[in-house]
């Protein structure tokens, strides 16, 4: 199992967290969860950090069973208007950069 996740370095702009938080939800999970082979979406909004941590207000998690899944559900529609849409809305609220790390996914209970 791997899972990809997007990393929002930055912060949201001023008096804007929860229009920021209501739009993802509203507008990217449900893209997010037509990623095809996607067998987990996390979304995992940032409310405290250790001072002087840089800011990570969203950080996404997908997972998949192998690279080869991951890599169609890359190059299929919903992540294509997933993109546009998160354009628009960290092109409205947040301040910042989005970078991508795959990880093996190792799950101890």
């Amino acid at each position: 199992m791997i899972t990809r996740f997007a990393l929002f370095e930055g912060s949201i702009k001023t008096g804007k967290t929860d229009a920021f938080r209501k739009a993802v939800i509203d507008r990217l999970v449900p893209l997010w969860r037509q990623f095809p082979g996607a067998q987990d979406v996390r979304v995992m909004f940032s409310d405290e950090r250790d001072a002087g941590a840089p800011e990570f207000p969203l950080i996404l998690g997908v997972t998949y069973p192998d690279i080869a899944t991951m890599t169609a559900a890359l190059d299929s529609p919903a992540r294509h208007q997933s993109k546009a849409v998160t354009g628009e809305i960290t092109g409205e609220f947040f301040e910042g950069r989005i970078h991508h790390h795959v990880t093996q996914a190792n799950i101890y209970a």
